[in-house]
């Protein structure tokens, strides 16, 4: 089976997030659009950089002129390190806008 391409992936993704905030106010729904865009292309980023860190590993090698070289973080995981933290801000931010879920306070309060 071929692998999916980033632009599937992310019209994929797309699709899913647009039906879970999909009830929201039409003002709400205007602000999560931009949010839910954000959202599925960092996913699939960091799916491909989480690929690309197990592959080449996180850290890599420099050499700074004759004496000067060691290990340093990879870039890739710098950038991921970036891009989740952002991610994260994203989704604590749709999640803020999704309505609260109505849960019984008790079991027996399930039965009435």
């Amino acid at each position: 089976m071929p692998r999916m391409t980033k632009e599937t992936k992310i019209k994929r993704r797309l699709a899913e997030l647009r039906k879970i905030y999909s009830k929201l106010p039409e003002k709400q729904r205007s602000i999560a659009e931009h949010l839910i865009n954000n959202a599925a292309f960092m996913e699939v980023e960091l799916e491909e950089l989480q690929e690309v860190i197990k592959t080449n590993g996180a850290s890599e090698e420099y050499k700074n002129g004759e004496n000067q070289f060691g290990k340093k973080a990879s870039a890739d995981l710098q950038a991921y390190n970036s891009l989740i933290k952002s991610y994260n801000m994203v989704n604590s931010r749709l999640e803020a806008m999704l309505p609260p879920e109505d849960e019984p306070e008790d079991e027996l309060e399930e039965f009435k």
